[in-house]
């Protein structure tokens, strides 16, 4: 039993069913002293000190899925990648591909991909949409220059999409920066 109805009872229910769970669930065993019996299951013990013993059915708990690194919380950690001298940037196919497999490495849990290839120089932009957030990338093959955007927030690792993204499209050279986005002070 949830403590709370309608809608937000079946997002959650909904969200058991995905690899990655996008709530936190804490469940509650040790038994609360109350007066109050609405939205809790009375268990068949006697009353204490003149309070009803009750054990909460469920408590759930949501995370806003900031993630914590050397002390800071943040929102998410957001690299923006460029890539010089690159490979298959005109592979709708090999790009499909390297953002599935980019899902993966980085442990975040793939929503929808949609890709445009350009019929002028064969590029392609696109964007893989995490629970997380998300990962993009535009493409220049007449200059053999690519640009990915990979954020991601809670228990994924951006940083392995980058790497896997890397070892893809085997870059002459790589320009990266890393933003913290929504640090708190």
């Amino acid at each position: 039993m949830m403590l709370y109805k309608g809608s937000r009872q079946r997002q959650l229910i909904y969200n058991q069913h995905i690899a990655h769970p996008v709530r936190q669930r804490t469940v509650v065993t040790e038994p609360v002293m109350t007066q109050q019996k609405s939205n809790l299951r009375l268990q068949d013990t006697p009353a204490v000190n003149g309070a009803a013993v009750v054990y909460p059915a469920e408590v759930v708990v949501e995370s806003d899925h900031f993630m914590s690194e050397g002390g800071v919380e943040f929102a998410g950690k957001h690299y923006l990648v460029d890539f010089w001298g690159a490979q298959s940037l005109t592979s709708v196919a090999v790009i499909e591909q390297a953002l599935r497999d980019a899902a993966t490495a980085s442990r975040s849990v793939l929503l929808h991909i949609h890709l445009h290839q350009f019929s002028s120089s064969g590029g392609v932009t696109g964007v893989a949409l995490l629970a997380e957030s998300h990962i993009s990338v535009h493409t220049w093959p007449e200059r053999d220059f690519a640009a990915f955007d990979v954020f991601m927030c809670g228990d994924a690792k951006p940083e392995e999409a980058v790497a896997l993204l890397k070892a893809v499209f085997r870059p002459e050279r790589v320009e990266l920066s890393e933003i913290l986005r929504g640090k708190l002070e």
